[in-house]
């Protein structure tokens, strides 16, 4: 799954302006102007288009979680150059002070069926012998559910990718 998909996805379902977005970026770190956004947001083919690298969308992610969470006291939180789907599902998580039984919650209302198990595999260490690598298809799910709780049901603009 694109960065520049999950950028988008997580501003229309929160319903980001521009200076919203700008805002969460320098809360995690990092000063972008109104043009930088607009790169990132563009479609795949046009010609003005950034591709959202894993930095970039780990520094926007700890800026979210520091807008709706607050700073953490002591060392400021730096942004990881890999960004599995594991650690963008953590963050979401973190952002959004959700338990286990919530992000169940959301991923029933994309028609996902999840055991705590299963998705307790998600958050472990990658080394642990019950680790599970959190697929495009979970994260994207995940992120449907966002849309419809917070949004409403999908429409049928929705792009079939999130579908």
């Amino acid at each position: 799954m694109r960065n520049n998909d999950i950028l988008r996805r997580l501003r229309y379902v929160f319903d980001f302006s521009d200076s919203k977005m700008i805002t969460l970026f320098k809360e995690g770190g990092q000063e972008v102007v109104r043009a930088d956004i607009s790169s990132l947001l563009k479609k795949d083919d046009d010609s003005d288009f950034v591709v959202c690298t894993d930095l970039v969308l780990a520094t926007f992610l700890n800026g979210f979680i520091n807008y709706k969470r607050g700073k953490k006291e002591g060392v400021e939180q730096v942004a990881e150059a890999y960004l599995p789907n594991n650690l963008i599902l953590r963050k979401l998580k973190i952002a959004l002070d959700y338990k286990n039984e919530d992000l169940l919650g959301i991923l029933s209302l994309s028609a996902v069926s999840l055991s705590k198990h299963e998705l307790s595999a998600f958050f472990r260490k990658k080394g642990h012998k019950n680790y599970r690598q959190c697929k495009d298809q979970v994260l994207r799910k995940f992120l449907m559910g966002l849309q419809i709780k917070f949004r409403g049901e999908p429409t049928t603009d929705t792009p079939s990718v999130w579908k």
